[in-house]
């Protein structure tokens, strides 16, 4: 970090987020990202827009040939710090595109000439970052991390409501012979749909992961460790399914111990899969999964 930012920044901090010199009386904020190279936090003093539920920066570099750091640090990983005044909170750094972009620029323009002259001195499009605090937004309820977060506890659930089913469907039945052969119709139908729906989420996910990983190449450890743990829930999938249609030598107390298994690595998975991407997908726009499917009551 350049002496000259390292002053911004402890005169922004000490003084609620104003500063004088040059930048006295400017919007100015801090917005803190990862380096796509280093891994280690980069704070840089910006000049911003209020545009409603997001604020925008523009990555000008004064004018200069070539995009600044920070510029490629949230290309790499958009998961980004703000600070404004005296408010701190974790945001989503979403760069515009065409006439959206061309518009924020224009209008930024007008209210900074300096940034029409940045774009005469560079040949470059000077990007226009959009930062959206992803706790506070006001349409969450449309929020496609949201839409996930929903699909995951429905399918707990599913798995909740089936386990229940089996404990109390082996209860019932004792001492009666213990083979699968006793699984009624309707759990084992339970049990094949809930595994139908699990496998049409994970599809879903499979299909939206390449587009996520071309857009931040820094996701692409969480979404390989993703993509492992579909492959290992499918597994166990298989297991429920291959004791379903192995009914007369397989025990139903290893049954509901599968049960309990997949249930466990599923919560564990939509627990880390929403702490790294709801904040990401909340803040984007991408096809919405279709909804997955309820078993039969």
């Amino acid at each position: 970090m350049s002496e000259w930012n390292l002053k911004i920044i402890e005169e922004f901090r000490a003084n609620e987020g104003k500063v004088g010199g040059m930048f006295e009386g400017a919007t100015l904020l801090l917005l803190t990202t990862t380096g796509a190279r280093s891994g280690r936090p980069h704070t840089t003093p910006l000049t911003y827009l209020d545009d409603g539920d997001r604020l925008l920066v523009f990555a000008s570099n004064a004018g200069a040939p070539t995009h600044p750091a920070w510029y490629h640090n949230v290309l790499a990983d958009p998961r980004v710090t703000v600070e404004v005044g005296t408010a701190s909170y974790r945001a989503t750094a979403l760069p515009l595109h065409d006439e959206e972009r061309d518009r924020a620029y224009a209008r930024q323009s007008e209210l900074v000439p300096a940034y029409a002259e940045y774009q005469r001195q560079t040949t470059r499009t000077i990007p226009v970052v959009a930062l959206y605090d992803t706790a506070h937004r006001a349409d969450r309820a449309a929020a496609i991390g949201d839409h996930l977060v929903k699909v995951h506890a429905e399918l707990l659930d599913q798995l909740a409501a089936l386990r229940e089913e089996a404990a109390s469907f082996s209860a019932e039945h004792t001492p009666r012979p213990t083979a699968l052969t006793d699984l009624g119709a309707q759990l084992r139908a339970h049990c094949l749909t809930t595994c139908d729906a699990l496998s049409e989420h994970h599809t879903n996910e499979d299909a939206v992961f390449p587009r996520l990983q071309r857009l931040y190449p820094g996701l692409s450890p969480t979404l390989e460790r993703l993509r492992r743990e579909h492959l290992s829930v499918a597994r166990m999938k298989d297991t429920l399914r291959a004791l379903l249609d192995d009914a007369d030598s397989t025990d139903p107390a290893r049954f509901q111990s599968e049960l309990v298994r997949i249930t466990a690595e599923l919560a564990a998975h939509f627990a880390y899969e929403e702490e790294q991407l709801v904040p990401l997908l909340n803040a984007i726009t991408l096809p919405a999964p279709a909804p997955t499917p309820a078993p039969p009551q």
